[in-house]
């Protein structure tokens, strides 16, 4: 059976151009206020600014300082010997951070270039990838990305707003439109494993099929040797379809889907909301932290844990 690929009659509303349907530099730009709340890092104990810690993995795990807990930080690296003297939340930093590289993942499956609210996941997309680099930024890694294509190149490690404007200018592009040669999200994984050295810090924008199709020994490979993390792209209407007949538009034309009939609604369950299930529950068994982003939610809600999304029922 050919699988569902839903085309709803309604669009995001715009307001102006293609506002939601395809992502603009300047939004990508704005959202460096976002990332942190528009807090740069804390300075630690010697009065120095340093990046945030991650699961390092390996060697180079040498104790360096502790600043002050912001958002986004790994809870696993908490200093709770100075918190709890200090009475305000540290994390702790290592040596091997210092030259840390934050890589950024697009997938560009075609499932992403929809949307039913506010924005088009593909849009939604870019913005998560935009908040990831403008916190690589602030917490003084190198910021790099790609896409699953062998013709294209990726995007060269740079620090500072020159690395992560040439970032936001990738992700502006490759989610304006599904772009050419697109080999998928597990040839991306596999250049980003060539590309990554031990202790990197590895985002993954995904749609939640492409990603439940990645074998599991991927993620645990990855996962063992850097920090991890997966953002998945939803829809609210894919997570919650209404109990209706439903208008899509098809190759042959307008259709509707009878989402009142329980064989229906059973095979949009599989396409949909199913991948997003399975994720949750076996990529942090994995190693790897995963986060649900709908399209509807705020593009740096990835940052702080949420409550999980309303699924079909």
């Amino acid at each position: 059976m050919k699988p569902l690929s839903p085309q709803p009659l309604q669009q995001p509303r715009q307001s102006a151009g293609d506002e939601g349907v395809r992502p603009a530099l300047a939004e990508l730009l704005a959202l460096r206020a976002t990332s942190l709340g528009g807090r740069a890092a804390r300075k630690g104990r010697h009065g120095m600014a340093g990046p945030a810690p991650s699961a390092l993995r390996g060697r180079g795990m040498e104790y360096a300082e502790s600043r002050e807990y912001v958002a986004g930080d790994d809870v696993r690296h908490i200093d709770w010997r100075l918190t709890a003297r200090s009475g305000k939340t540290h994390t702790k930093l290592f040596q091997a951070e210092r030259e840390r590289l934050t890589l950024v993942v697009a997938d560009t499956a075609p499932g992403l270039y929809f949307g039913t609210r506010v924005r088009f996941k593909s849009v939604q997309a870019a913005r998560a990838g935009a908040v990831a680099a403008w916190l690589a930024q602030r917490q003084g890694d190198r910021v790099a990305a790609l896409r699953g294509s062998s013709q294209e190149p990726p995007v060269a490690p740079a620090s500072g707003t020159r690395g992560v404007l040439r970032v936001l200018d990738a992700l502006a592009r490759w989610y304006g439109q599904p772009p050419d040669g697109d080999e998928g999200l597990d040839f991306a994984l596999e250049q980003a494993r060539r590309l990554l050295r031990p202790g990197s810090r590895l985002v993954v924008l995904a749609d939640p099929a492409e990603a439940a199709a990645i074998a599991a020994s991927r993620w645990s490979g990855l996962a063992a040797h850097h920090e991890v993390t997966v953002v998945l792209l939803v829809d609210p209407l894919e997570m919650s379809p209404p109990h209706a007949d439903l208008p899509f538009v098809s190759e042959g034309g307008r259709l509707e889907l009878a989402l009142g009939s329980p064989a229906v609604r059973q095979r949009w369950q599989g396409e949909f909301v199913a991948p997003v299930e399975s994720l949750l529950a076996a990529l942090p068994a994995r190693g790897a932290s995963v986060h649900v982003l709908s399209t509807t939610d705020a593009s740096d809600a990835w940052l702080q844990p949420s409550p999980l999304p309303e699924l079909a029922g």
